[in-house]
């Protein structure tokens, strides 16, 4: 499947901000003090371990917003699957700013590539299940929508992107408005008509007052594989079911067996683990 890049004013910002970060108050003083203005310089985005590239286009923008001359050929574009060795992308022209560039462009690079791995891997092991994987709003604070690009270059599927979107009753909100009932009603008299109602349980009692109410889903919340095959049969289609909480890509393929529709993973963003990618000189 293609995924749609995304449109480079929204990307923009956080990549240039990021090289503000990097730049400080006196540029890249070990470059500019080192390797002559005209120098010239021949480099590859090369892989060193199996994943999926995700980020080449805020790669790309990182080497040209420090110098616009740089010519970055894409060999294996976002979704590509990659192993050590291979070529992502040629990155060629002016030295200094190819230097400049390296960090910011292979963070983004890296980070992403990492969420898109093992976003891979989870899809792959439920595959043949109904689940999608999803992700959250445990997303690192700026990079919230390239995170969650990078989970669709994976083959995942996006929860919610912010507060605004979608109604998520979860415990504490059950807690200060005095029930699930109170809870659902007061957020079907506030939201238009187009926005959803989720609501988080975590007991079967819990999931059979949420559909008396009439929610669209329900987050069941750190429910074992015997549990959630329960509670999808008590819900029996009236609602879309969602498997959170501790989730790994061992349990995995045990929850999408109990037949829920969404399977939600936090950590695929907040702490993923980046792949790890270099920036060859070639020459």
């Amino acid at each position: 499947m293609t995924i749609a890049p995304l449109a480079p004013i929204l990307i923009e910002p956080m990549v240039r901000a990021a090289l503000l970060e990097d730049l400080g108050r006196a540029g890249d003083v070990t470059t500019d003090s080192i390797v002559p203005l005209e120098a010239r310089a021949e480099t590859a985005l090369v892989a060193r371990q199996q994943g999926v590239v995700a980020g080449l286009d805020l790669a790309r923008i990182a080497f040209n917003l420090i110098e616009p001359e740089i010519d970055f050929e894409t060999v294996r574009g976002d979704g590509a699957a990659i192993g050590p060795g291979d070529v992502i992308a040629h990155v060629r022209g002016p030295a200094r700013g190819i230097l400049t560039g390296e960090r910011v462009a292979l963070n983004f690079l890296s980070h992403l590539s990492g969420i898109a791995s093992t976003t891979r891997q989870i899809v792959d092991a439920v595959r043949g299940h109904r689940a999608r994987i999803v992700t959250t709003r445990k997303t690192i604070p700026g990079l919230r929508i390239v995170q969650k690009y990078a989970v669709r270059v994976g083959g995942g599927s996006n929860h919610r992107y912010g507060l605004d979107d979608a109604v998520l009753i979860k415990d504490n909100h059950i807690a200060v408005a005095g029930g699930i009932a109170a809870a659902v009603a007061g957020a079907r008299a506030h939201v238009g008509h187009l926005v959803k109602i989720e609501v988080e349980v975590d007991t079967l009692a819990q999931l059979e007052e949420a559909l008396e109410v009439g929610t669209d889903a329900v987050l069941l919340d750190n429910m074992g594989p015997a549990q959630l095959a329960r509670a999808v049969e008590l819900v029996a289609g009236r609602a879309i079911t969602e498997a959170s909480g501790g989730i790994t890509p061992q349990t995995a393929p045990a929850i999408a067996a109990s037949g829920v529709d969404l399977i939600s993973i936090g950590w695929l963003t907040h702490s993923n683990k980046a792949l790890d990618i270099g920036l060859d000189h070639r020459g």
